[in-house]
């Protein structure tokens, strides 16, 4: 099937949107013994599981976020115990909730503010957001964070080459964090 991605992933939207019936995609399945990975998402036995790739298959609406992002970026050098995403507000997550994912609600109308592709370390691309937004939301949710890792974070953003002041001003104004945030980077810089 031309269908299966490089690493093996297949989704059944796509094989039913190309005309083959669900009956003979789940008997090709059984026979090539893909294994389910999330609802819709089938995994051959050879495929390495890019558990956050997956995730983003199964909720496309999500954008990796918060722990994620500041991993990623390398803000923090503690690796997340959860995968954690954000979603829009009145979006369904008792799923995902169930399945041990942080997930962290916005309006919608924010939800693509800062919004970004990376790549993951498998070579797949997922949606994340960008450093300045990630900033944004460790200081909207500061008190979730120790205060060793949220000062370690924004120690670490400061001495970036490729950080964007103006767009993180801009990101704080429409998070209502324009006040708190003027307050660290003044004490940083």
């Amino acid at each position: 099937m031309d269908f299966i991605d490089d690493s093996g992933i297949i989704l059944t939207s796509e094989v039913i949107r190309a005309g083959f019936t669900k009956a003979n995609f789940y008997k090709f399945v059984k026979v090539h013994n893909f294994e389910q990975v999330a609802h819709g998402v089938y995994a051959s036995p050879e495929a390495w599981a890019d558990e956050n790739y997956i995730l983003s298959l199964r909720c496309p609406q999500a954008v990796f976020s918060h722990d994620e992002a500041l991993y990623h970026y390398r803000l923090t050098d503690r690796e997340p115990t959860k995968r954690t995403i954000t979603v829009y507000t009145g979006y369904g997550t008792g799923r995902l909730l169930k399945d041990n994912i942080c997930v962290h609600t916005i309006k919608k109308n924010l939800l693509e503010i800062g919004k970004t592709m990376v790549t993951t370390s498998f070579g797949h691309q997922i949606p994340m957001y960008d450093l300045e937004r990630t900033i944004c939301d460790l200081v909207r949710n500061r008190h979730n964070f120790e205060i060793q890792d949220y000062q370690t974070a924004l120690r670490n953003y400061v001495t970036r080459t490729d950080k964007d002041l103006n767009r993180l001003m801009n990101y704080a104004k429409l998070f209502h964090v324009e006040k708190i945030l003027r307050e660290y980077m003044e004490f940083l810089l």
